[in-house]
């Protein structure tokens, strides 16, 4: 049993929370469930329920109170069973604080003046309380402007960094719950927490940065609810009893990096009795809009591995170069002593230019942190409130000999479970598919972002738009990007445009004030409908059904009677290679052709999520749209020849992949898609737009082996070229790393960009063979169709239902393959060669001789 899209009930910001269970092996089919809840000492059961339904399945009770707890358990009636299943293991799931009014905290930060547009030294608060009797339970709410970091009577609370994470603060800030009941003791008691400026009031963005952008102040809001066993209760909460002093930490920025000098700090500082090392005094307490405060619908930042150098080599000038073997996103962690006062300085970049850092990629954002040591015996040190995209970091300053198990690297990303993989015969493919995970995680924190190390690491909406379908695969994302897609909504303008990136933040004079472009505001209406496909969720499609409306009818109104969204500012195929490193838009493919293109397909989805939500007049009234579009499209676009006015590789890509050709100009199309790919050799000539599509729309006229001649290139540009470049990450440039050794002299030259690995879509469903064809994986096809001399595949995903996968193997007579279809999905197996099989629940073997023998 889960709740919503999160693995712990605890803290759901959820009145009524939605149900998802997973059938017992061999249940096959549900006919019907029960469900049971517990509640306040009272057992509340549905009763038989008839019905396929398993997912999302709607609350059964009366909704959920702020803080109460109900236990949940759930039976069901399969076809193949004459009685109930067992009852499903006992879940609790806990509402956080759902109203305003449950809230009486206040921020609370340091009183002393600051120089707002300087470096700020970090404050710590605290605050000393009593327990008098022996506790029950105890819940801690916490949230705050700029970043935390909470401790109770010396040990930390959770573990998650970053937190409360990037929001629209204005509109929605995210606030926690956590179990705090073992960490309180009767008697003396200290609550604290560390601050950091994060992205509310640190430098952030392009050419230098914007401070402040939410705001001056650096605050901890937070409520610590405790019950007793004789059921009485007692709340701590920010307030102006609380007290502040300056930190250990000199200063912290998520570009800059962090400086700490351990001298200064005391362990025992939010331990009782006394207040610990520094000059305490009263805090300066603010307000906040507490009907902004929102309980998360993902998991947070975490660690979720180490990873120890494979190589640390030692300079002339006493420095320590550290080559971790992944690019990656965290920070270190070390372990060491010295004297008091040594300075340990620690780099981070990418990779290297001639045996040393290459900074350059990195522009404004540092990467530097500094660790002051105490003196006072060996410490292990990590920073708080700052994260690096690195391969490489170089050591000054060391004390000593410096050895690998001294540093460690802690990879940090959003700790959403992993439910995609894939792997086959071809090394250099899995490589790649390797880089695509790897850059999924180092972007995927908090928000999908472009880059996770230069001075930008924004929440740009044609990437995710783009790499979406991929992303639903490989991991459970649902809550966080619904958590985005809101703030997306929140940012959206008056007049229906959709920011280039958001949260919004200043970005003159390119991307302020903000136009509307295709691509990247048509994640307003794409996205939501690919991650509806892959989770089955359908309240996802109604909450961003009007932000979506409204783009596609600002488009419609820019576009006019000609049905052309031909004005305007565009980024058409971004980073096609052909555009010159200063103008990544001046691509071989018309902009306009590639925005009226999105225009047909936003229409065409809008028309879908309206037919899905059972809003059957604007689905006609969209469909009808996206049939005028598309009509314009081709008049304006393709020749009478049949060839396009671009005729460039993303132009038929587009044109193929979003259906707006007509069947006789299909194949034609196709046709010169495939010419336009063997005429450049195979190597990769797409950018943002195209590469997505590309291998589809080769695949879909017929032309699969020239798809994977695509994909196996390894010359510049192509996929492979950048694994044979020794590429642990997708690059933001084809040519990030030239063939030279050299870097490219652009300004955006980022090693860690997940757009141009939204190719592993392709890899799941066509190299791999599973599609989903009905929300959520209910229905599956499995159509592995293999070619570049590939032999071998296995894909594996898991699905809301379960999980589902094939393994496929060419042999001397065809292809056999190994499936597993969920309980209560079905089916259909299309081999090469081979009429449909419908397949049940279960696991099957399936051997193309025999099917074709069968068959004759």
């Amino acid at each position: 049993m889960s709740f919503e899209h999160l693995r712990d009930g605890l803290g759901i910001g959820v009145p009524s929370p939605r149900l998802t269970w997973r059938l017992p092996q061999g249940g096959r089919a549900q006919e019907a469930y029960e469900l049971e809840l517990t509640r306040g000492g009272r057992v509340e059961r549905t009763g038989r329920v008839a019905g396929r339904d398993q997912v999302l399945v709607a609350w059964p009770g009366a909704p959920l109170t702020s803080r109460e707890r109900v236990t949940v358990r759930v039976r069901v009636w399969t076809n193949d069973a004459a009685a109930p299943s067992d009852w499903s293991g006992p879940r609790v799931v806990e509402a956080g604080l759902l109203d305003a009014a449950d809230w009486h905290a206040v921020p609370v930060g340091a009183a002393w003046d600051e120089d707002p547009e300087a470096d700020r030294r970090p404050a710590r608060v605290r605050k000393d309380f009593h327990l008098d009797r022996p506790v029950t339970r105890a819940r801690l709410y916490i949230t705050a402007h700029g970043l935390y970091e909470a401790e109770i009577n010396g040990r930390r609370v959770g573990d998650e960094t970053l937190a409360p994470g990037w929001t629209v603060y204005p509109h929605r800030l995210r606030y926690r719950t956590h179990d705090v009941t073992g960490h309180l003791t009767e008697g003396a008691n200290t609550i604290g927490a560390w601050l950091g400026d994060g992205w509310y009031r640190g430098k952030y963005g392009f050419d230098g940065g914007t401070r402040n952008i939410y705001g001056t102040d650096q605050s901890l809001i937070a409520q610590l609810e405790v019950t007793y066993e004789d059921g009485t209760t007692a709340s701590f909460a920010t307030d102006a009893t609380w007290s502040a002093a300056p930190g250990p930490i000199l200063t912290s920025g998520l570009y800059e990096g962090e400086t700490f000098d351990a001298r200064l700090h005391d362990p025992g500082w939010a331990t009782p009795p006394g207040a610990g090392a520094g000059d305490w005094a009263p805090v300066r307490a603010g307000s906040r809009d507490l009907d902004t405060l929102v309980a998360p619908t993902s998991p947070p930042v975490r660690c979720t591995e180490e990873i120890a150098p494979v190589e640390v080599t030692r300079t002339g000038d006493d420095r320590h170069l550290l080559d971790f073997g992944q690019n990656l996103v965290g920070r270190l962690r070390v372990t060491l002593d010295g004297p008091a006062g040594a300075a340990v300085t620690l780099r981070h970049a990418e990779v290297l230019e001639e045996g040393e850092l290459a900074t350059r990629p990195l522009r404004e954002a540092y990467a530097t942190d500094t660790l002051i040591l105490s003196g006072r015996g060996p410490l292990t040190w990590e920073p708080r409130f700052t994260l690096h995209g690195f391969r490489y970091a170089e050591v000054s300053g060391w004390p000593a000999a410096l050895t690998a198990d001294m540093v460690t690297a802690r990879v940090y990303h959003t700790d959403m479970r992993r439910t995609g993989w894939f792997e086959c015969s071809d090394p250099l493919v899995n490589r790649l598919h390797e880089n695509v995970v790897w850059s999924m995680r180092g972007n995927f924190v908090d928000i999908p972002t472009d880059c996770p190390q230069r001075d930008e690491r924004l929440g740009w909406t044609g990437d995710i738009q783009v790499f979406a379908p991929t992303a639903g695969f490989l991991y459970d994302c649902a809550g966080m990007l619904d958590s985005w897609l809101t703030d997306v909504g929140l940012e959206q303008l008056p007049d229906g445009t959709i920011p280039w990136y958001v949260p919004v933040i200043p970005g003159e004079p390119m991307w302020t004030p903000i136009h509307p472009g295709a691509a990247w505001g048509d994640v307003a209406t794409l996205t939501p409908w690919t991650l509806h496909q892959r989770f089955g969720d359908l309240d996802l499609l109604r909450r961003h059904y009007p932000m979506a409306k409204k783009w596609v009818d600002l488009v419609e109104g820019l576009a006019g009677p000609t049905r052309l969204w031909d004005t305007g500012f565009q980024l058409g195929d971004w980073l096609d290679p052909a555009a010159p490193p200063d103008d990544p838009a001046a691509g071989r493919t018309d902009r306009h052709l590639v925005a009226t293109a999105y225009f047909a397909h936003s229409a065409r989805h809008l028309a879908l999520t309206a037919a899905a939500l059972g809003n059957d007049a604007d689905a006609e009234r969209y469909g009808a749209l996206a049939d005028e579009v598309a009509e314009a499209f081709r008049h304006r676009y393709v020749l009478p020849s049949g060839r396009m006015t671009s005729d460039s590789p993303t132009a038929y890509a587009v044109a193929l992949a979003f259906g707006l050709l007509t069947p006789l100009q299909r194949q034609p199309a196709g046709d010169r898609l495939a010419e336009l790919v063997v005429e450049d050799d195979a190597h990769i000539a797409t950018g943002f737009v195209g590469t997505p599509l590309i291998c589809d729309a080769l695949t879909d006229t017929g032309h699969l082996d020239i798809a994977y001649r695509l994909l196996l290139q390894t010359g510049c540009p192509s996929w492979l070229y950048t694994v044979t470049m020794g590429a642990t990450t997708i690059w933001e440039r084809w040519d990030s790393l030239r063939p030279d050794g050299s870097l490219n002299p652009g300004g955006m030259t980022s090693f860690n960009h997940y757009a141009l690995g939204a190719v592993a879509d392709w890899l799941h469903r066509v190299v791999g063979g599973i599609t989903a064809t009905a929300p959520g994986y209910r229905k599956i096809t499995f159509r592995p169709r293999p070619g570049g001399g590939i032999t071998s595949a296995r894909t594996r995903h898991e699905t809301p239902y379960g999980t589902v996968s094939i393994s496929w193997e060419q042999t001397a007579t065809g292809l056999t393959a190994d499936v597993v279809v969920p309980e209560g999905c079905e089916a259909t197996a299309e081999l090469p060669g081979c009429p449909p099989v419908a397949l049940g629940p279960g696991e099957h073997v399936l051997d193309t001789a025999k099917l074709a023998t069968k068959a004759a």
